[in-house]
């Protein structure tokens, strides 16, 4: 009887000593982009994942986006954009879209080619970093082209 309630107590100890089953470090994961053929006047959206175990991007978190063109390295480029303010939680995880435009409009960010008249064959890639300081592996795209 004794050791049927130390095995019982051991037993509940453990069970509720769990590990978080986020890291400090944010993770960031590609998931999904809209085309992979981008014509002229039109939005590229990508859906990005991410877990946080603090979930601290409330006063200076990130997402650094650059564009890699293996065919005209004038369309390269490295954008930082700050995170809208949403609820800090434990063990956060969510999703980021980020949109941006080839010869779209003001509201987005341009991304047209820059070696006319050749189109843009590009990769994104994309790095989070929360309040602490922490920075996320880095999530690419597949290759997208651009058209002039």
């Amino acid at each position: 009887m004794r050791y049927t309630l130390l095995f019982s107590i051991l037993l509940i100890i453990t069970s509720s000593c769990t590990k978080t089953k986020f890291s400090s470090t944010p993770s960031l994961k590609f998931k999904s982009v809209n085309t992979t053929q981008l014509p002229q006047h039109a939005l590229l959206q990508f859906t990005l994942s991410f877990t946080d175990a603090e979930g601290d991007f409330s006063d200076s978190g990130n997402i650094f986006v650059q564009k890699i063109s293996a065919n005209c390295p004038n369309s390269n480029g490295d954008e930082t954009y700050v995170l809208p303010v949403f609820p800090t939680t434990k063990d956060q995880k969510g999703e980021i879209s980020v949109t941006l435009g080839n010869n779209a409009g003001s509201s987005y960010r341009d991304i047209s080619p820059q070696c006319p008249p050749q189109n843009d064959t590009t990769v994104f890639r994309f790095v989070l970093k929360d309040d602490a300081g922490h920075i996320s592996d880095t999530a690419s795209s597949p290759t997208i082209i651009i058209y002039n």
